[in-house]
């Protein structure tokens, strides 16, 4: 244990470190409000949404810690946020039915990588593919930043500057920087205000355990367990293994599903619906932003891991004072954060002449927000991308390539 510290803090730095607390910035301001109205949909009281946050947070927290310190590698957890979208649309479920089918879809999870079946398919699935997905994925973010000239010019126009003249002078601190002068602006605008969120204020600062007694009933196993299952793998893991192949980083994808699926179930009954590995704030902690040296990126995660840990023990007070930051600002400094990974995956996708047309086809499937039967588009992306493959280079057994 202590040459696992020894070894984490040399590798420490302060770019991790922002890496790490930009990802948290954009993952909890982008979802937080999805997984409150999740909660109230079910019927939790202010104390169970509490536990909740505090559920969540710890499992994200300890898994980012344990996972990235257990293989030096940028593994980054999130909650589902497609899971909390479907539980917030769901009718006639009480919490008690619901913790028990959150349950049952954590012994999916678990199954899923104990079983390896979720890597296979993984497998099968081309780089460039892979890479086009990601791209998809995060390309919505640079749309958004871009659209945020909009409504602040002022302040997303000083973020861009300082991005160029970041990576211009100092490469490594680009994304601090962008961070540091949006909230400047901001402070200086009068936009830093409204540190507690209506929602938020009214729980307490320091979250408390709650523990909701699972219920198993058919219905909600059928109408909430299966989807949830369903909606995380495909909408939230199978992304964020293309984002760590992508990157480069070959992490173990078994264990780490099979992790996230024994967290969540250690949890469930406190509230942690589901964890996963993530993609779109993963991106920011493998980007050349939290480190030249790809082997020392891994303490972005647990960066945010820390960070995670403390929002969920200060319950969703916390999470109240990362909601003061402008939409604006958010959405500028992910997509600056994750620009030079939209540009290296679709590098990697339209590099292979013969796999182009499959990798521009995720690639606009995933950006457009397709979603049928509750399940995202980067499922329907892969599905586009294998159709086209299968179409274009599918021949009979013994045929003679042309």
């Amino acid at each position: 244990m202590r040459g696992v510290i020894a070894r984490a803090w040399a590798d420490a730095s302060l770019s991790a470190a922002v890496a790490g607390f930009v990802a948290v910035l954009v993952g909890y301001t982008s979802s937080v409000a999805i997984v409150f109205q999740a909660a109230q949909a079910l019927g939790a009281s202010p104390a169970q949404t509490a536990s909740w946050m505090w559920a969540l947070g710890l499992a994200m927290g300890i898994s980012c810690i344990g996972l990235s310190l257990r293989w030096r590698l940028p593994v980054l957890t999130a909650w589902s946020t497609p899971g909390a979208a479907l539980l917030a649309a769901t009718q006639g479920v009480g919490i008690a039915e619901a913790t028990g089918a959150f349950v049952v879809c954590a012994l999916l999870i678990t199954a899923a990588g104990l079983t390896r079946t979720f890597e296979r398919v993984m497998d099968k699935v081309p780089m460039a593919v892979a890479a086009a997905l990601l791209a998809g994925v995060l390309a919505r973010f640079g749309l958004d930043a871009v659209g945020a000239m909009r409504t602040a010019p002022g302040l997303v126009g000083t973020m861009a500057l300082a991005f160029l003249i970041g990576r211009r002078f100092w490469p490594r601190y680009a994304v601090p920087g962008v961070l540091a002068a949006g909230m400047a602006v901001a402070w200086v605008q009068g936009r830093m205000g409204g540190l507690g969120s209506t929602t938020a204020g009214t729980l307490a600062l320091w979250a408390q355990p709650v523990w909701t007694t699972p219920r198993f009933t058919l219905s909600a196993i059928v109408g909430v367990a299966l989807p949830l299952f369903i909606v995380t793998m495909a909408s939230q893991n199978l992304p964020g293994v293309a984002a760590q192949r992508a990157a480069g980083y070959r992490t173990p994808i078994s264990p780490v599903i099979t992790a996230t699926g024994l967290i969540t179930l250690v949890l469930a009954p406190f509230g942690a619906y589901a964890i996963n590995l993530a993609a779109i704030t993963a991106a920011i902690c493998m980007g050349r932003e939290a480190h030249e040296d790809p082997d020392r990126r891994y303490m972005a995660s647990v960066a945010a891991g820390v960070i995670y840990t403390l929002l969920g023990l200060a319950g969703a007070a916390v999470a109240g004072v990362l909601s003061a930051f402008p939409r604006e600002l958010v959405a500028a400094v992910a997509g600056l954060a994750l620009l030079g990974t939209i540009a290296g995956g679709l590098a990697t996708a339209l590099k292979d002449e013969h796999h182009r047309d499959a990798a521009a086809l995720t690639f606009l499937v995933t950006l457009s927000g397709l979603s049928v039967a509750g399940i995202g588009s980067a499922f329907w992306g892969v599905v586009a991308g294998s159709l086209a493959l299968a179409v274009q280079h599918w021949r009979p057994t013994g045929a003679r390539p042309p």
